[in-house]
């Protein structure tokens, strides 16, 4: 297996940031296996989604509906309402798998992969990229 570790700076701001083109560059030509997207981070997520259509506002948007920003928090260090992006990886898991064939990833037409973080007190990510040849 082949695995390495990406740095992201995701900023002071809920994000979705697309990664779909840093996972093409990593599986580059290896042929056909299974990419794993894993970030290490209790407060962050990877989702496949379409991106550049809204979805990813709506995403952000759906989340503050399912996990508001407000003091009902148990876990309350950090910035108010902190304790919800310890809730998002539920909800948003901090992993994917993605199928890859003959070099290239086997997403839908619209599908990106993205890493989700509602955490604005840390704007540093790390994603393991690994790929399991088939």
């Amino acid at each position: 297996m082949h695995s390495e570790t990406r740095s992201y700076r995701t900023g002071s701001e809920e994000v979705v940031l697309d990664l779909t083109q840093d996972a093409v560059e990593f599986v580059g030509d290896r042929g056909d296996g299974l990419l794993q997207v894993f970030v290490p981070h209790a407060t962050a997520g990877i989702a496949v989604i379409e991106t550049g259509a809204g979805s990813d506002d709506d995403l952000l948007a759906a989340l503050r509906d399912l996990l508001p920003l407000d003091d009902r928090w148990r876990h309350r260090h950090g910035s108010p309402g902190h304790g919800r992006s310890h809730v998002m990886p539920a909800i948003v898991p901090p992993h994917c798998t993605v199928p890859v064939l003959g070099g290239r990833l086997a997403l839908g037409t619209w599908q990106s992969i993205c890493l989700v973080d509602l955490n604005v007190d840390n704007d540093e990510r790390e994603v393991r990229w690994s790929f399991l040849a088939g």
